[in-house]
């Protein structure tokens, strides 16, 4: 078991990782009107793909590991640990990026959001509010704890409901003939 949590956990982390570091990176050296909307949808259609592996590490533990019977729980046990491990390289992956080559993300990001909300005709006080909010999370943000747990919010929930999904559909209390 742990054999099959392992690859299919590094598989995914480095898969989610890639196209996150393509996708942040490719958005920070972008000049002009960076589209970060999309950018979110793409991350997170990537987390998607990734975690596709929690449905295969589970099917592929069931089927040749455990003579096609497996239950909820430990269905959800795999799967949480291929999560777990896939995270985990996910965030590693951010901090690197984030402190040692984009470390101007979040002003930008910053700077985008607001140029929005002025756009949109937001008054002066909801646009000083909202920037005073993002400044003190932006130095909030530039503590690699804070960071890393920001990180986890962001991408274990996404694995979560996938294990859910995977391991109610994959359970089986009788082997199939």
């Amino acid at each position: 078991m742990k054999k099959n949590i392992i690859i299919y956990g590094l598989i995914a982390g480095v898969v989610v990782s890639i196209l996150m570091l393509f996708t942040v990176n490719y958005i920070s050296h972008c000049e002009g009107n960076v589209d970060y909307d999309t950018s979110m949808l793409i991350g997170y259609a990537s987390m998607l793909i990734a975690f596709s592996l929690v449905f295969v590490g589970i099917r592929n533990y069931r089927d040749k590991y455990n003579e096609g019977i497996i239950s909820f729980g430990k269905a959800f046990k795999i799967g949480i640990m291929i999560v777990l491990i896939a995270s985990t390289i996910y965030v590693v992956a951010w901090l690197i990026d984030y402190f040692f080559f984009i470390p101007d993300f979040l002003e930008k990001y910053s700077a985008h959001t607001l140029d929005k909300l002025k756009a949109s005709g937001a008054s002066e006080i909801e646009i000083d509010k909202q920037s005073k909010e993002m400044a003190i999370f932006t130095r909030m943000y530039k503590n690699p704890f804070f960071n890393a747990m920001m990180t986890y919010v962001e991408i274990l929930p996404v694995g979560l409901i996938v294990t859910l999904i995977s391991s109610l559909i994959l359970k089986r209390k009788v082997a199939k003939k």
